[in-house]
């Protein structure tokens, strides 16, 4: 059946029409048509296999991975802000890279340290797989230029580190459809292994609150308090100044873009006039293992580190790529 226009206008779908190449696909009405393959090769709200273009070969380069179906790759790089529909956006592929992500990392840990117990590994386990944590990697492979927006989005001058970790969850859950479980393990293999592995060694994994309470359990019978001790800048963008108190001794303050990153930071600052923790020569924070700490006292602490641990700075991966956790957070706020 032929598609009635008007001028270069398709009734059925609204689309343009353009030069070749064309694809088929069935119009929400009656009739089928043919519509010309734009850029982002979206027709009808569904992805379609046009041919390649650089962009994409670019980011397959960058990733090491090369796909079967293209349209997975598009429907990674595509936004809801600018999709058709939310379905036609990467949010589904980031909810199943997500969860390929986490069975990713915890088979690592599973194999590399077979002697961790479960509490162990859940710290090791959150401090890999978070957002942040995602949003570095991310950056480091470049894929944040590749993200596909709009208008209202293209305001920022740097994208939020959330859509960027999400951009990467997308990614993972395409190559999973595309090739299967191992060839998502082999693209994530040689990013997660370092990272764990540090996580491991830090004998931390980023969570000071965590180390602190056992810390303060075992040398002193109690738990810290965390003082707020001002807040700067507007509502939407506050600042903390935070400090630690333990048997009514204050311990070194810091400022922190929010409560918890700053409870962390204190944590941190506390746990070194203690002398719990030293910087080795590769600029990493390392525990000095308080005595009497025993594997009863590390398993308690599962449940702390999973309310705790997305929340920590991850400064180990952020060396590689952004802030640490020893930077400039112990000075004052920059507000703007």
């Amino acid at each position: 059946m032929s598609c009635p226009e008007v001028g270069n206008m398709c009734e059925a779908t609204g689309e343009q029409r353009r030069p070749k190449p064309f694809a088929v696909c069935g119009a929400r009405t009656d009739r089928w048509c043919l519509v010309a393959v734009d850029r982002s090769a979206r027709v009808c709200g569904e992805p379609v296999d046009a041919p390649m273009t650089g962009a994409e070969e670019l980011i397959q380069s960058r990733i090491g991975y090369s796909f079967s179906q293209i349209s997975l790759l598009r429907r990674a790089l595509t936004h809801a802000s600018i999709a058709e529909t939310r379905r036609a956006s990467n949010e589904r592929l980031e909810f199943l890279g997500d969860a390929v992500l986490g069975l990713a990392c915890c088979e690592m840990v599973y194999s590399l340290y077979p002697d961790l117990l479960e509490g162990e590994m859940t710290k090791i386990k959150s401090t890999v797989v978070s957002r942040q944590t995602c949003a570095v990697l991310a950056s480091q492979l470049g894929l944040e230029e590749f993200l596909l927006l709009g208008k209202g989005m293209k305001v920022h001058k740097v994208l939020p580190p959330s859509l960027v970790a999400a951009l990467l969850e997308s990614i993972i859950g395409a190559i999973y459809l595309d090739g299967g479980i191992e060839s998502a393990r082999k693209f994530l293999t040689p990013l997660l292994e370092p990272m764990v592995r540090r996580a491991f060694a830090s004998g931390h994994q980023e969570n000071f609150k965590s180390v602190l309470q056992q810390v303060s359990q075992v040398r002193f019978g109690q738990s810290p308090v965390y003082l707020v001790l001002d807040e700067k800048g507007p509502d939407h963008a506050k600042c903390f100044e935070l400090c630690v108190d333990l048997g009514g001794q204050r311990y070194p303050s810091c400022w922190g873009p929010n409560k918890k990153a700053a409870e962390q930071q204190a944590a941190l600052l506390a746990l070194q006039v203690l002398g719990a923790v030293v910087e080795n020569e590769h600029g990493e924070i390392v525990v000095c293992e308080p005595e009497g700490l025993n594997e009863s006292d590390t398993r308690n602490q599962r449940d702390t580190v999973g309310a705790e641990g997305e929340s920590g700075l991850q400064a180990a991966a952020l060396r590689d790529g952004g802030v640490g956790l020893g930077d400039s957070m112990v000075s004052g706020p920059s507000v703007g």
